[in-house]
């Protein structure tokens, strides 16, 4: 059975507790960084592998973004793919239902923290957010520090 922990779930947030900022570009006052313990995470794992974290978070789209949006998740750019996966996120998806969107991704490596944070210093990575961001716009459940708005996982089976 999963257990539930409260961690931060933003791109760059300090699983361990350690705090550190980064400031995702484009999104102005936006920090990425921890903002306490307000965000669930769950996580399960065999005895002495790395627990696979689960994260759901949510974001309303922008209406007048919209087609742009769809085009550039329908292009990747390979180089952030790569990033996602080195930086061992695995299970990734974004869904849409009329203006939000839900992602959902799987954290399998030992320090999210170190990983997210490459992930928010890389160059491409970063050009990538310039384009996606303005066109989203944070939930009214935001938290302090996080650009999308991390979800409770209430029921989890394998």
């Amino acid at each position: 059975m999963a257990s539930v922990e409260q961690v931060d779930v933003c791109a760059v947030n300090q699983f361990l507790g350690r705090r550190e900022e980064f400031t995702r570009a484009g999104r102005p006052g936006a920090a990425a960084g921890p903002a306490g313990k307000d965000a669930a995470m769950s996580a399960t794992g065999d005895e002495g592998a790395a627990p696979v974290r689960r994260f759901g978070k949510l974001i309303r789209l922008r209406p007048e973004h919209r087609a742009e949006y769809l085009r550039l998740h329908a292009e990747v750019w390979p180089e952030v793919l790569a990033m996602i996966t080195a930086c061992r996120l695995r299970n990734y998806s974004i869904f849409l239902e009329g203006e939000l969107l839900f992602s959902y991704a799987e954290y399998v490596g030992e320090d999210y923290a170190a990983d997210m944070a490459r992930m928010a210093a890389d160059p491409v990575t970063r050009r990538w957010w310039q384009l996606t961001d303005p066109c989203q716009e944070q939930t009214g459940g935001a938290v302090p520090g996080e650009w999308w708005t991390p979800m409770q996982e209430v029921f989890h089976h394998d």
